[in-house]
């Protein structure tokens, strides 16, 4: 599933397309998505302005001129494809695989400008919704997401605090989207490593006895920050299905330090050799030799 990397890229590629402009007309190909799509969702989007895009953990937010908010999620085989007058707009040519079946185009969004907006998701776990803004904090989607990693407000005292009294991992602890919004599991392996913190590590002990952040806690938000910050100027990870809005291909992935490089030598140089474990069902990479 796209990790907030790959949804912050797909939103900066849309942005200077669909910003500013208004929905032509809208196409609605097959409304059985991972929830059915409203009846007059083309009704309700045909005429109105896209005020701004946005991004809350790894949601896009299309704020309308109506008053709605469009929520859109990729899910985990989605993409959007951008094209104008016909012709798809492409991007460096190193990183293109082959096209998308476009038996898998559901929802193609018709802009003022000539651009179009091609959502495709062979698996059809992606989804949009549309919900009222005055609403939007209170909607089920987004009322119990914690913080943005990259937000200003999210520090070392912030993370201490939400991890104060969790008994679980440290790996799990970060996975929870209550605790910060947008991370999954590529990015908490990596984050991890440049913290050289063990994922097995209990996540209280990020706080000292009276909840305040320790240096742990401090290290590990600067190696969140850094990793993706990293991870969006190279354009997201395509592992599997993930694709920029141009139709190219991220490539974090040739950056990976740990994640998906079991029983390679620790980048570290600690002489360690990188492990392979599972957490909660998922996969979790990292040198047991330096990070503790």
């Amino acid at each position: 599933m796209p990790e907030l990397p790959e949804v912050e890229t797909v939103r900066r590629g849309l942005a200077p397309a669909m910003e500013g402009q208004r929905f032509k007309s809208v196409e609605v190909r097959r409304r059985d998505l991972r929830w059915p799509l409203p009846k007059d969702f083309a009704r309700r989007l045909e005429g109105e302005k896209v005020e701004g895009l946005g991004r809350r953990a790894k949601y896009l937010l299309a704020d309308l001129s109506s008053g709605d908010v469009l929520i859109m999620h990729l899910g985990m085989s989605g993409s959007f494809r951008l094209s104008r007058n016909g012709e798809d707009v492409l991007g460096d040519p190193r990183y293109f695989g082959e096209a998308k079946d476009e038996r898998h185009d559901h929802v193609v969004f018709h802009m003022s400008n000539g651009a179009t907006v091609t959502f495709n998701d062979p698996r059809r776990f992606g989804s949009m919704k549309l919900v009222p803004r005055a609403k939007l904090e209170s909607e089920p989607l987004l009322r119990r997401l914690g913080p943005e990693p990259l937000g200003n407000a999210f520090d070392a005292a912030l993370l201490a605090k939400a991890c104060q009294a969790k008994k679980t991992s440290l790996k799990a602890a970060l996975g929870d989207q209550r605790v910060v919004a947008g991370l999954g599991n590529i990015y908490v392996c990596e984050a991890l490593f440049r913290a050289r913190l063990s994922p097995k590590r209990q996540a209280s002990t990020l706080a000292d006895r009276n909840g305040n952040p320790n240096a742990r806690a401090g290290a590990l938000v600067e190696a969140i920050k850094a990793v993706l910050n990293d991870a969006i100027k190279a354009g997201g990870s395509s592992l599997r299905d993930h694709r920029q809005a141009d139709g190219s291909l991220g490539y974090f992935q040739h950056h990976f330090q740990v994640y998906d490089r079991e029983g390679e030598p620790c980048p570290g140089g600690c002489k360690g050799t990188v492990k392979r474990i599972v957490q909660t069902g998922r996969s979790t990479f990292f040198c047991p030799k330096c990070q503790k």
